[in-house]
């Protein structure tokens, strides 16, 4: 590792046998391999689409359930005032308005005291997909899925430790959850973390997680590179860090309440 930017690299799904390929996510390319970072795959869905859309298929076809009647049947509401020079949009809609919905860099946590971190800011798509080996499909794949806008920060701490946290923010959950679950099939397998990682606390396991890789991967010459993921999903944001260590030490400890702080920020 010669310089403080964290490198990230991710492979795309393999398009499996399993399920109604018609309900299936497009497979997307490969990302570059970079030595400091270690492969990591986006998986296959496996049905994600189809089982999601049969939860509600059954939710809709059920009746209503009938509501108790107020126990104060008429509701005082304030009166609306007249617009003025202080009305903006975010004031008319500030009932309807969630924090996503505003400056998505402004919920990505702060570097460490001490740390070198050039800066909060957000990622274009066509330059979140130049790190695959097939920029245009990756390109077309996410443009599909629905990604809105990448928030994202880096840091590296003495030269050793080196953090890039995303936000993904897709334009629906659909495409967020299909995004983070195969991220999480991929991770468990011996060509990636090789273990089952562990759950972020706080949050349901299938939706947040954190694995540290099982071995470091060596090079003549070099120090042993050890790498750790996160992967969370609330609503429609994806989050994903990535945390490396160039001397093969990560405490899984570490990881996991950078992950839980991030997560609490969303």
């Amino acid at each position: 590792m010669g310089n403080t930017s964290l490198e990230h690299a991710q492979t795309s799904p393999e398009p499996g046998d399993e399920g109604n390929p018609a309900e299936a996510p497009p497979a997307r390319p490969a990302r570059r391999g970079r030595r400091t970072a270690l492969l990591i795959a986006c998986g296959a869905a496996l049905g994600i689409l189809g089982g999601t859309a049969a939860g509600y298929a059954v939710q809709y076809h059920r009746p209503p359930t009938p509501l108790p009647p107020l126990a104060q049947q008429k509701l005082v509401t304030p009166k609306a005032l007249a617009p003025d020079a202080a009305t903006t949009r975010d004031s008319i809609n500030a009932n309807r308005r969630h924090k996503t919905d505003g400056d998505l860099t402004a919920l990505l946590v702060e570097a460490p005291a001490g740390a070198k971190a050039p800066g909060k800011g957000y990622e274009s798509l066509d330059v979140f997909s130049v790190g695959f080996e097939e920029p245009g499909k990756a390109l077309a794949g996410f443009a599909e899925d629905g990604v809105r806008r990448i928030a994202t920060t880096v840091w590296s701490q003495d030269d050793r430790v080196f953090v890039e946290i995303r936000l993904i923010q897709f334009r629906d959950r659909e495409g967020a959850d299909v995004y983070q679950q195969s991220q999480a099939l991929s991770m468990p397998t011996k060509e990636y973390a090789g273990n089952p990682g562990v759950p972020i606390p706080g949050a349901p396991a299938d939706l947040a997680h954190v694995w540290v890789d099982s071995s470091a991967e060596t090079k003549p010459g070099y120090h042993p590179v050890r790498g750790a993921r996160a992967v969370a999903r609330r609503g429609d944001i994806v989050m994903e860090i990535d945390y490396i260590d160039n001397r093969g030490r990560i405490a899984e400890g570490d990881v996991v309440d950078l992950a839980k702080r991030q997560l609490e920020r969303l």
